[in-house]
């Protein structure tokens, strides 16, 4: 059995991610961290869910042995969490974004010594919409204009999605285009889009779980290719399929490519 231990298990991932793995026999949830100021702190993880109670009290130290961390918070708690794995030697399962150049950077140096999973989104749906989003762009040359439209609800805090930078990142190495433009919104007078240029743009309003289109476009026609999010269960099957396929990897830095056996 796989102990794992939630950093952010009252938040809105955290939460459903902890729900899902009551549930799985190959898991025992062995923590749940919250910020030390956190109102639950103390609380039965159970009843702070509504689930009863579990016996395991929501903390800001993890004094239990866990074989995976799995991390839904923000960049300054995840980093925190990253040097207690590398302490302990254990393996992490990195769900947070906004992550800063540096910040990755130290993720990188740290998975020398620890197996970490690293993705900008866990649902298996979103890592196959990246590998259909590199195939078209492959397919489909600069001729194609390119825009991104992620749409989330009001509270997040980042923009745009790690999703949509992930996606960035797809249509860049699908057409080897490492010096092209990405334009974040458009206001003003911006004159004539340019050619191979990839615009993205960020939605934020009421309780939108998550939505991604990438669109591909001529004179004459148009491609496009979305994700909806209905829930976060997907995220947190995807988080949990995830934890699983590290436990017992050795050290390296790995993605939802890796956890789903996508190769090339």
């Amino acid at each position: 059995m796989i102990r794992v231990a939630i950093n952010g298990a009252c938040g809105r991932m955290g939460s459903e991610i902890i729900l899902l793995a009551l549930e799985d026999k190959e898991l025992r949830v062995a923590a749940a961290l919250e910020y030390h100021a956190h109102p639950q702190i103390g609380a039965d993880i159970g009843a702070a869910l509504g689930r009863g109670t579990l016996g395991l009290a929501v903390s800001h130290t993890l004094a239990a042995e866990a074989d995976v961390l799995i991390d839904f918070t923000d960049p300054a708690a995840s980093m925190e969490a990253l040097w207690i794995c590398q302490d302990r030697k254990m393996a992490m399962v990195i769900g947070t974004t906004g992550h800063t150049t540096e910040q990755k950077a130290s993720i990188e140096d740290v998975a020398e010594t620890i197996p970490i999973v690293l993705a900008p989104n866990m649902s298996v749906g979103v890592t196959v919409l990246f590998e259909l989003v590199r195939r078209a762009a492959q397919l489909l040359d600069e001729r194609y204009d390119v825009e991104i439209i992620e749409a989330h609800h009001r509270f997040k805090k980042d923009a745009p999605s790690g999703t949509a930078k992930g996606l960035v990142e797809a249509i860049v190495d699908g057409r080897k285009s490492e010096g092209a433009k990405v334009v974040y919104g458009r206001a003003g007078a911006v004159g004539e889009r340019g050619q191979g240029e990839i615009g993205v743009h960020a939605v934020r309003a009421g309780d939108i779980v998550g939505d991604h289109t990438v669109m591909f476009a001529r004179t004459g026609e148009r491609v496009e290719l979305t994700h909806r999010a209905h829930s976060r269960q997907g995220f947190a099957r995807g988080a949990i399929r995830a934890a699983k396929f590290v436990f017992g990897k050795r050290p390296g830095l790995y993605t939802m490519r890796d956890v789903l056996g996508i190769e090339g």
